[in-house]
């Protein structure tokens, strides 16, 4: 049953703020950069996207100090982060599983071999935004996209020359520097990011830290070869190191579960690619769009030999304004995408899939303020079943109010994994004969801006049912060993997701985020790792006109469950936790800056998942330079 109660407690958090800030802050509207999102096709304005959706900006992540990937999912709606370690870390949207959201980067997936994207180190220096796209996804993304999107955008640079770096100690060091040059005719940038992280122990045993060291390299560039022509491309290469902790198979509770190992260690070895060239006619009312993507994904552990998994994509894309105006100005645009997707894995080195796919999408920016976003896809998968995906989405702006109503709806699948169909080891059998899992779902929301434009309250509703899940089942095969089953019946999901945010007073900014989730297996028992009740505060308050700010940040769950592997494997309720961050910085020059942050500042000992500790308090402080 849903608890309106509990989307009331959580807007009333934040509504306080709006009293207070009608006597501290002037009537000037709040004026927000315009953020572009790539929520289709093509890109798009974020204030017409129908879909639910959320963007964490380079300034914010800097003003919060945030320094991971995962830590900056945290902060977002509709996502509940899961570690046992922070070298394994699992993001679930809206109460699916895990592997059913897609992370790219740069609009690349981060992983090939249509495995699932495992969190570790991936690091949030030079990154420009992370843009989190809410619900059924797969008829611009295809499979693994049934919950939802992570696209992470790394930085290009602006016109003209831009350089900088930054270095950090604590726990370990860090270190980064990028630089960019920018012309009429196209730009380069280069990237480059180095994290010896000293880690925490996961055990909890207090033995030795597990860290993480990773090295990441990323190129990009385009140019302007004529009016019409434009080519392009990115690179992406990372390495990293970390350490993980054994789990015992006699444990009895909690504390006895993860056992302390110095000697047990991993290797990842990350590439993406693309090139792409893009031409337009009839003055940019036809555009033309050909890219090939490339993933690979090594990984090993404790010096065996790697696994490999691989994907390739080959895209043509064609956009046309329908109103006879350029594409990118055009109120009424027609898309079509075709793609054909090969991807292998070492876990079954005798198999490889090939599909093929076309995508029409339509949009419509019309003068009444509705926009309307409707796209319909057709997978020809030579493995599984053919499946068509569809979705739309809608985004009305009543006249003369300051009020935008967004609703969107469709369908998705995620195809089965290379281990789920094939694997044998002594654990585990793959079953060959599992199918696709299917989700359909649809959400409802309002965006109201408040006092003038100084403040912005969404509030969505959303629903989804996943079908034919896939769960992994101890004894399930013929031989007594585990694999997977498809479910029968339907997963439902449902719940609520409230962001705020507010310019208090010209130095005094706060945000607000919480989500409702309500997630069940077709039996009616409650889907592990993923929190009823997550709640963000945020708060930054500039000083000495602008050139000192500091930033907290309160994280709250509550109902969050988890299988205990011991015992009677029962599933059981994790403590409920808070904690908060603090981060600060100030401009010693108009180049560099002083920054320092100190994470679980109250020392609070909680979990995500039974028998894995997490990280204690650790102050950091560093440099900042950018020209």
């Amino acid at each position: 049953m849903f608890h309106t109660r509990f989307l009331l407690l959580a807007t009333s958090a934040f509504l306080p703020t709006i009293a207070m800030a009608q006597d501290g802050a002037t009537d000037q509207p709040l004026l927000l950069d315009e953020i572009v999102i790539s929520g289709g096709l093509t890109p798009l304005a974020a204030d017409g996207y129908g879909r639910a959706h959320s963007v964490l900006t380079a300034k914010e992540i800097e003003a919060r100090g945030i320094t991971t990937v995962q830590d900056a999912l945290r902060a977002m709606p509709g996502v509940a982060v899961s570690s046992t370690g922070a070298s394994f870390t699992q993001v679930r949207i809206r109460g699916a599983e895990a592997n059913h959201t897609l992370i790219l980067i740069d609009g690349i997936e981060a992983t090939g071999g249509a495995d699932e994207y495992i969190l570790t180190g991936l690091e949030t220096a030079n990154i420009e935004r992370i843009e989190v796209l809410r619900g059924p996804q797969s008829v611009f993304y295809g499979s693994n996209a049934s919950a939802g999107v992570i696209n992470i955008i790394t930085r290009k640079g602006g016109p003209g020359l831009h350089y900088g770096g930054s270095f950090e100690l604590g726990n370990g060091a860090a270190a980064s520097a990028h630089v960019s040059q920018r012309t009429e005719r196209g730009g380069i940038a280069l990237n480059l990011s180095a994290r010896d992280d000293h880690g925490y122990d996961q055990s909890g045993d207090g033995g030795e830290k597990d860290g993480i060291n990773r090295k990441t390299i990323g190129l990009s560039g385009d140019w302007r070869a004529s009016d019409d022509l434009a080519v392009g491309g990115t690179l992406r290469w990372s390495d990293e190191h970390y350490d993980y902790d054994a789990t015992a198979w006699d444990a009895t509770d909690a504390d006895s579960y993860v056992v302390d190992d110095p000697d047990l260690f991993s290797e990842r070895r990350e590439f993406s690619g693309a090139v792409w060239a893009e031409y337009s006619m009839l003055d940019g009312q036809l555009t033309h769009r050909l890219e090939y993507q490339k993933t690979i994904y090594k990984q090993s552990y404790d010096g065996g030999p790697f696994s490999r998994g691989e994907t390739e994509k080959l895209k043509y894309r064609l956009s046309y304004g329908l109103d006879g105006q350029p594409v990118d100005s055009a109120n009424h645009v027609l898309n079509l995408l075709a793609e054909r997707q090969k991807d292998q894995n070492s876990t079954a080195p005798d198999y490889r899939r090939d599909m093929k796919s076309l995508t029409v999408e339509y949009r419509g920016f019309l003068d009444n303020g509705l926009d309307i976003q409707a796209g319909i896809r057709h997978d020809d998968n030579k493995v599984f079943d053919d499946f068509t995906s569809w979705n739309l989405g809608l985004s009305y702006r009543i006249p003369g109010q300051p009020v935008r109503l967004h609703a969107s709806a469709g369908s998705a699948l995620v195809n089965p994994s290379y281990y789920e169909l094939y694997a044998d080891d002594a654990y585990t059998v793959g079953n060959s004969g599992l199918k696709p899992e299917i989700n359909r779902g649809f959400d409802l929301g309002v965006e109201v801006e408040v006092l003038n434009g100084r403040g912005l309250i969404d509030v969505t509703y959303f629903n989804e049912k996943m079908e034919d899940e896939i769960t992994y089942v101890y004894g399930a095969a013929p031989d007594g060993r585990a694999s997977y089953v498809n479910q029968p019946g339907k997963s439902p999901r449902e719940g609520v997701e409230v962001t705020g945010r507010l310019q208090a007073t010209e130095d005094l900014s706060l945000a607000l985020n919480y989500t409702y989730l309500d997630a069940s297996n077709p039996d009616g028992s409650v889907e592990i790792r993923r929190p009823r009740h997550e709640l963000g505060l945020s708060a930054t308050l500039a000083f000495l006109q602008g050139r000192g700010s500091v930033t907290a940040d309160l994280r709250h769950v509550s109902g969050n469950y988890d299988s205990q592997f011991w015992g009677a494997y029962s599933t059981e309720h994790l403590p409920t936790y808070t904690t908060v961050n603090l981060a600060a910085g100030y401009d010693l020059t108009n180049n560099v800056r002083l920054n320092a942050r100190v994470v679980n500042l109250f020392d609070k000992d909680y979990s995500d998942v039974w028998g894995y500790a997490s990280q204690g308090r650790t102050a950091h402080v560093g440099l900042q330079a950018r020209w």
